[in-house]
């Protein structure tokens, strides 16, 4: 996302959302199919979110998943309804320091535990646990030659890719960012992000394996069921057994925290989508900037109803989190490739970027489907969680699309000219500026005045600058869309266009490096016949 981030920023320096820039390049038919796509993504990655935190309040409290699924998503709605981007932005800083350090000191209070004895003792008790991990060397939890492991991990890693580039979320906060702070900021995130699974889900894990048969656990003598591990009750327990009922409430705190960070991201997002992309685009374009803004209100709140009902249809229809990580990157995935080409390839026609990702999702889903009939003989949520066809059907959703892409394009070929992007506006309404949503929703009055203000083909006659403009003076729009194609020029100077070429060169470089190191480099090598021993885990 880095890449893209700042490529965004070089290439459509003032949009507001990624799917204003896919209507700006292929037009309504493609702009339809996308905010589809994006709606899928978000529907299916914020209801798994709040069914997993309804699932976790359930088996923590007691409350009906009914009444969760519902609360979740109430509180939310309503700092989000009120303080909008602004208040999501502050929400996300403030919830993710609160879970990190809930998730540091839950790390640290289980591991020197008296039952576990640090990194060590965990070691020894889990290598003297008799369970026997099919598919791992030896039977081993202490080997990297895992095989579910392996398909595991693949899977979340095409799930969490859609997660980023089909959200309008994670587009706008990179919108919304200085130059010199999106690719940082990206970077460092794709680094600490690794702390979380490899840490603590890890320390969890293995000491649920550790104890859960030992009168330390907390439901002695019974063990955790599929059903339990697969409605995340894993790390309730080991919590639980080792720190008492006060850390179970502190993993409250930490699942609300991490849940509102997401649902409100996923709220603005929608609101984003149904207020600019569809309201102002296709319903009322010369609506108001406060009309915008109650659509787009109205929005979250609906938003907020509708995935309250979503969690609980899929809390009544079976599913679970498990279900959900292998399901959403079939359906999310086949519009990574041609969103990527949007911003990188001159030469994606409108025709790919309209048939490709629909091509895509048809073919991942048959794919998953097939399979998961072919290995199990019947199709339910039981099957359809099955490691291989979700692996395969994300697989073909992800690649399916680029080469659907690439095949016509080259057959109906034509070459897109980036200056067109730079027709995309930037308004700055200052009489707005505590509104939440103003940096994202251009003003219509300033749209109308600038247009009328004179017909000189000069830069002035779209770019305002600070002297001229008084504490009252009209927004400033840069630049305007009625220039003729050669008379537009890019909004930043020559230094700023240097600046951001150095960050792109830094992201690319940082972006390979990282690939190779988590990927190719350290799990690789380590996927061989040989258990940890007890100086390597420690290391």
């Amino acid at each position: 996302m880095a890449v893209l981030g700042i490529v965004a920023k070089l290439r459509v320096p003032y949009a507001h959302t990624s799917l204003e820039f896919i209507r700006m390049r292929y037009g309504n038919y493609a702009h339809w199919i996308f905010i589809v796509l994006n709606l899928i993504n978000n529907i299916f990655g914020c209801g798994s979110m709040i069914l997993a935190g309804a699932q976790l309040v359930t088996g923590m409290t007691g409350m009906h998943v009914v009444e969760a699924c519902v609360l979740i998503p109430a509180g939310v709605v309503i700092y989000t309804a009120v303080g909008g981007l602004k208040a999501t932005f502050l929400t996300d800083f403030l919830h993710t320091t609160v879970a990190l350090v809930l998730l540091i000191y839950f790390s640290l209070a289980v591991l020197s535990n008296e039952h576990i004895g640090g990194i060590s003792g965990l070691y020894e008790k889990v290598k003297a646990t008799d369970d026997y991990i099919p598919g791992n060397y030896e039977g081993s939890l202490l080997t990297m030659k895992s095989k579910s492991a392996v398909l595991f991990g693949l899977v979340l890693k095409f799930g969490n890719l859609a997660l980023v580039l089909m959200d309008t979320a994670f587009w706008q906060k990179s919108f919304a960012s200085e130059v010199h702070s999106t690719v940082p900021a990206y970077d460092l995130v794709s680094i600490v992000i690794i702390a979380i699974p490899w840490c603590t889900g890890t320390i969890i894990g293995l000491s649920a394996r550790a104890i859960e048969k030992t009168p330390i656990w907390f439901d002695y003598p019974n063990t955790l069921t599929i059903t339990q591990v697969n409605s995340g009750m894993v790390m309730p327990y080991v919590l639980r057994s080792l720190l008492g009922k006060g850390a179970t409430t502190g993993l409250l705190v930490l699942v609300f925290m991490a849940i509102t960070s997401t649902v409100s991201s996923s709220m603005i997002a929608v609101s984003s989508i149904i207020s600019l992309d569809f309201f102002r685009t296709y319903i009322n374009p010369a609506a108001s900037d406060r009309k915008t803004l109650k659509v787009s209100h109205w929005g979250v709140v609906f938003h907020g109803c509708f995935m309250a009902g979503f969690a609980i249809m899929l809390e009544y229809a079976g599913a679970t989190n498990n279900w959900s990580t292998y399901f959403r990157p079939i359906i999310a995935c086949p519009g990574i490739l041609p969103m990527i080409f949007t911003l990188l390839w001159s030469r994606q026609t409108k025709l790919a970027a309209i048939l490709a990702p629909i091509l895509g999702l048809m073919s991942g889903v048959a794919t998953w489907l097939s399979l998961s009939w072919y290995w199990s003989g019947a199709l339910n949520i039981q099957t359809t969680q099955v490691q291989i066809p979700g692996l395969y059907g994300a697989i073909v959703s992800f690649f399916s699309p680029g080469l659907y892409s690439i095949v016509i394009s080259l057959i109906w070929p034509s070459k897109f000219d980036w200056r067109e992007f730079l027709r995309i506006g930037l308004i700055e309404d200052k009489s707005q500026a505590n509104s939440s949503l103003t940096s994202t929703i251009p003003s219509n009055e300033a749209v109308n005045q600038v247009a009328h203000a004179g017909d000189e083909p000069k830069k002035e006659s779209y770019t305002t600058s600070g002297d001229e403009a008084g504490p009252t003076s009209p927004p400033s729009i840069i630049p305007n869309s009625q220039l003729p194609l050669d008379d537009v020029v890019h909004p930043f100077g020559d230094e700023i266009i240097k600046h951001i070429n150095k960050w792109l060169k830094i992201a690319s470089i940082f972006f390979v490096v990282n690939v190779l190191v988590t990927i190719v480099l350290w799990p690789i090598p380590l996927y061989r016949d040989w258990i940890f021993t007890k100086s390597f885990f420690s290391g």
